[in-house]
């Protein structure tokens, strides 16, 4: 069955089955059915599979596959199955993978299978390899009734990615007058050995040798300096096209919201951004100089073709064949290129997580766990540099072949010609001379559309920033004065994705301005969500949040966020001094203000004992630093901006009795909105209200006396 319908397919002139790697944490599911809906016909891109159907970075299911398959047209049957009916599976399909994981199976051999792997690439094992991660359950997907081939989405467009940068195009004119310049002044070197072998030599004519051995060398002057200008020129578009195009996918970056860092891998993003660095080293050194060669590779076969039709007929032949080989090998190199891009990105994310959590490694005796797995990772991205490595090296012995006979087979005829009286020997040394910049000319610019065509990868991983949405409400500019902080939620409802249970289910609660509200229950009732719903940083799946009245939909964030203080579970501190963390890099910092909420956050005593005092340097790890002391630092940074509105999220967990005690007074002082979020009966105790969640929902709003009462009759009970 299924070798027929690979044959039906072949027949049909549909292409083959592509390797789409994930993007995001979970999202094998998508990716396979990214590559099944290809090989049928219909060409969705991953990124539109994300639009479309939400989930979570916890994965996917049989039955949401099947459900997406339904909606692209797609007929599933999913099937329970042993080994050995494996080879009357429809192919290709998607098989359950280690329990956890999706993979598309491509071909049944007898000795190998062959599969694509979203998370690590093709693959090939033996029927032994492939029992121990199958998990006995495949889908089946063909084309339903109602089934619309898509035509392939237009490739990411350089111009979406790079933006405005400021005088790029009147520089580029410079680069590429310069190089044309540059190479027509080339076109005249052939002409003196002509001269000189034809005309000088057998006329013994001292002046005309003179003449043109002068003439030429000022000719190779005059291009070295060209060549110099033009050499700067490029230095100097490299750098500013890297400085403008990097600041500005950064700032991006940073006005993406939340839930896109939470799906992917720190070294992960770190490997897209390093992604610009290859783009903008491609198109500074690369674009002019594939301009330029198309332009004269055209002038260079006119002036072969003036010399010798045939001869010229035999490289281009050769430059044909060439071409083709190229080609025939570029989705290989492709592919080789995104694996290894992906095993960079995942051995970097090792790194990163071993460093950071470098004492719990030590404590639990796991160094040699983490460097195995780390080996592993590296090994695997070794391999496929190898495999990129091995293709150049085919493609460059194959050029070496191609041209290396074709210049025997033209200098072979060429002799033929010269006793045929065709040619003179300075026509052929001309002649050879034209068709190496021909020959190497061309060869290069097939090797840059190559190069541009792998490019691709890059660029797709950059747009995974530069063409992600900002923050919805950061782009409006509508701001209120904030004299009312009162907090409304409406019937609030939210789920990470469509196919995860709801964590937050009809809240409604209401926070007077200048009220101390204590968020309470237990640990994953929903607290931080609603929490990070209330900031912005999440958008309600149901219902709405009002602030003064106002619709926090309707309001821009940025300015809302500048009256509220927060210091949340995974608040982190950067390197600085602790001066420069309270005022979170404040450009003009009042020292002040500072030390004023460095006090009340209890921990100024302890800075002033520091060697350097506030110019003390901590890091990202708060180096030096207590976790109470930690916390306290923060809580100071969350005053310094003297906030209407503070949001406490466990802020205090890590704190002694006497210093929480000292901080709770001191926020209880204050005449602002507080919402904290706290277990201990301490914190919650500052409040004037408390607000209890259970599975989502409110389940008590209450007064702290009551909630107290009830606390004591719970205790006594036990």
């Amino acid at each position: 069955m299924s070798r027929w319908w690979a044959q039906l397919r072949r027949a049909s002139g549909v292409r083959g089955l592509p390797m789409i790697l994930q993007g995001q944490v979970g999202e094998c599911g998508l990716a396979a059915m990214a590559m099944i809906a290809h090989y049928h016909g219909c060409h969705i891109g991953l990124a539109e599979l994300r639009r479309r159907f939400l989930l979570s970075r916890q994965g996917t299911n049989l039955a949401n596959l099947v459900a997406i398959a339904q909606a692209l047209g797609l007929q599933a049957r999913a099937l329970r199955l042993e080994m050995d009916a494996l080879p009357e599976l429809q192919l290709p399909c998607v098989v359950h993978w280690d329990l956890n994981h999706f993979v598309v199976l491509k071909r049944v051999g007898t000795r190998r299978l062959q599969i694509h792997d979203p998370a690590s690439g093709p693959r090939s094992l033996t029927p032994g390899e492939f029992s121990r991660h199958f998990s006995g359950i495949a889908l089946e997907l063909s084309p339903a009734a109602d089934f619309r081939p898509q035509a392939a989405a237009p490739a990411v467009a350089l111009s979406s990615l790079i933006g405005r940068v400021h005088g790029l195009g009147r520089a580029v004119w410079q680069v590429l007058a310069l190089a044309f310049a540059l190479e027509v002044l080339s076109l005249g070197m052939p002409f003196q050995l002509q001269w000189i072998v034809d005309q000088a030599v057998p006329s013994a004519d001292i002046g005309l040798i003179h003449v043109l051995g002068a003439g030429f060398l000022l000719l190779v002057v005059l291009q070295s300096c060209i060549a110099l200008l033009r050499g700067w020129l490029i230095a100097s578009v490299s750098a500013q096209l890297g400085f403008q195009w990097m600041g500005q996918v950064f700032a991006h970056l940073l006005a993406l919201p939340l839930a896109y860092f939470e799906k992917r891998h720190l070294g992960g993003i770190q490997s897209r951004f390093a992604s610009i660095v290859q783009v903008q080293r491609t198109l500074t050194t690369g674009f002019t100089q594939t301009l330029v060669d198309g332009v004269l590779v055209i002038g260079t076969l006119g002036l072969m073709l003036v010399y010798s039709v045939g001869l010229s007929a035999i490289t281009l032949v050769a430059v044909t064949l060439y071409a083709a080989t190229r080609w025939l090998w570029l989705r290989r190199m492709r592919e080789a290129a995104a694996e290894q891009l992906l095993w960079d990105a995942r051995q970097h994310t090792h790194l990163l997580e071993s460093v950071r959590g470098i004492q719990g490694v030590r404590l639990f005796g796991r160094q040699q766990v983490r460097r195995m797995d780390w080996t592993h990772l590296l090994a695997e991205q070794t391999n496929a540099q190898l495999r990129l490595a091995q293709g150049e090296v085919w493609q460059s012995s194959l050029k070496r072949l191609l041209f290396g006979c074709e210049r025997v087979l033209v200098i072979w005829l060429a002799a033929f010609a010269i006793l045929r009286a065709e040619l003179s020997l300075g026509m052929l040394l001309a002649f050879m001379a034209y068709r190496e910049q021909f020959a190497m000319r061309l060869s290069e610019l097939i090797d840059r559309l190559v190069e541009f065509r792998l490019l691709r990868v890059h660029l797709e991983r950059v747009a995974d920033i530069v063409h992600q949405p900002r923050e919805e409400a950061d782009q409006r500019i509508d701001a209120p004065a904030w004299n009312d902080t009162t907090i409304e939620l409406c019937g609030i409802g939210f789920r990470y994705a469509d196919d995860t249970p709801a964590v937050l289910e009809d809240v409604s609660v209401r926070i007077a301005s200048g009220e101390c509200v204590a968020i309470t229950g237990a640990s994953g009732c929903g607290k931080t969500t609603l929490v990070k719903v209330i900031l912005g940083l999440l958008k309600p799946s149901a219902g709405h949040v009002k602030i003064g009245g106002r619709p926090l939909s309707e309001t821009a964030l940025t300015p809302y966020r500048a009256i509220v203080g927060t210091v949340m579970q995974d608040d982190l501190l950067f390197t600085g001094s602790v001066s420069e963390n309270i005022s979170f890099f404040d450009p003009e910092p009042d020292q002040a203000q500072v030390e004023r909420c460095a006090r009340i956050a209890g921990v100024h005593q302890e800075v002033e004992q520091m060697p350097l005092g506030y110019a003390s340097l901590l890091s990202e790890a708060g180096t030096g630093l207590s976790g109470g002391q930690r916390q306290r630092v923060l809580l100071a940074r969350a005053l310094y901006r003297s906030p209407r509105i503070l949001v406490l999220d466990e802020a205090t967990s890590h704190l002694d009795v006497m210093n929480e005690q000292r901080v709770n007074r001191a926020i209880q002082a204050m005449q602002v909105t507080r919402i904290i979020v706290a277990h201990r009966r301490e914190t919650v105790a500052m409040a004037a209200r408390v607000i209890t969640l259970e599975q989502g929902r409110v389940v008590s709003d209450q007064p702290i006396a009551d909630w107290q009462r009830l606390q004591e009759r719970s205790a006594a009970a036990d």
